[in-house]
């Protein structure tokens, strides 16, 4: 494992092999751990993903955030076949190489889908839920969703797909936009980034999607967070979420897109905080095997 970090590059963080994947992580503060699972974006990583949210988030708790594979600067290993069973098995490798048993686990869209993956698969590496904007269950890919994995490198595409992301229009600026557009064009990225979500693109929400028998058998106790002005995965997700989890709470923040985390920072990283922080000794392990 590589304890360094690059001064030049705040996306580069550790560095460890995760179940066979040489895996880029940011890990900061202590205490009971919090596993944060991005979005799968153009150019996305784990930092730009969760950025604003680590440094509150790692007040109360230690704070690791991966970039999956095919994203960000993690391994983008040779034949490797993109799916809920692969990153799910690096995760679940990363929390062993990290010598964590359980973890509050937090996913963002995409990483919603994942977290909800490993919630059932690995039910007692997990102690507490948090899903924002989340994939995982059957709906019909939205124009934005579509958009967003259909997304053909260009600053004028990529500026588009920052107008679908954001309901605050001020967020999306000129520098942004460039910034995106660059680490999108980063070599590697692009390529994993077609291989994964090629059209139709349907098929991978299908498969990103947990049995709802599943999903109601989740024991965990369970934030769901969404924005209401999400055009790109419908608020009709985390209703259903909240709906079949027994152990659900759902807040639902107004005039938000896609980026909660982005759009009302503190608000955001101040209620997970708090969510996270309830009940961390008695907390009973999930009765699933």
């Amino acid at each position: 494992m590589s304890a360094s970090s690059s001064d030049a590059n705040p996306e580069i963080g550790r560095t460890v092999r995760a179940n066979g994947v040489r895996t880029n992580y940011h890990d900061l503060g202590s205490g009971a751990p919090v596993l944060l699972i991005h979005g799968s974006g153009p150019g996305v990583s784990a930092w730009a993903n969760w950025r604003l949210a680590m440094p509150e988030l790692a007040k109360r708790a230690r704070v690791i955030a991966p970039d999956m594979a095919g994203f960000g600067y993690s391994e983008r290993p040779a034949g490797f076949v993109y799916g809920m069973d692969a990153w799910v098995g690096q995760a679940v490798g990363l929390l062993d190489a990290l010598d964590i048993d359980r973890t509050d686990l937090v996913g963002n869209s995409f990483g919603g889908a994942l977290a909800l993956a490993l919630a059932i698969r690995h039910p007692r590496r997990v102690r507490r839920l948090v899903l924002m904007g989340s994939v995982g269950v059957p709906f019909a890919i939205t124009p934005g969703l579509d958009a967003v994995w259909g997304y053909t490198p260009s600053l004028e595409a990529m500026r588009g797909l920052l107008d679908i992301f954001a309901f605050d229009r001020r967020l999306v600026t000129d520098e942004l936009a460039q910034l995106r557009y660059e680490a999108s064009i980063r070599p590697g990225f692009q390529e994993s980034f077609a291989a994964m979500f090629p059209a139709p693109r349907q098929r991978w929400v299908d498969a990103m999607a947990s049995r709802e028998a599943d999903i109601r058998r989740i024991a965990h106790e369970t934030l769901v967070v969404h924005g209401r002005e999400d055009r790109v995965i419908p608020l009709a997700n985390s209703l259903a979420l909240a709906d079949w989890i027994p152990r659900a709470q759902l807040h639902v923040y107004g005039r938000c897109g896609h980026w909660t985390q982005i759009e009302h920072a503190a608000r955001f990283a101040r209620l997970v905080g708090d969510f996270l922080a309830e009940a961390r000794a008695d907390e009973p392990l999930p009765l699933q095997d």
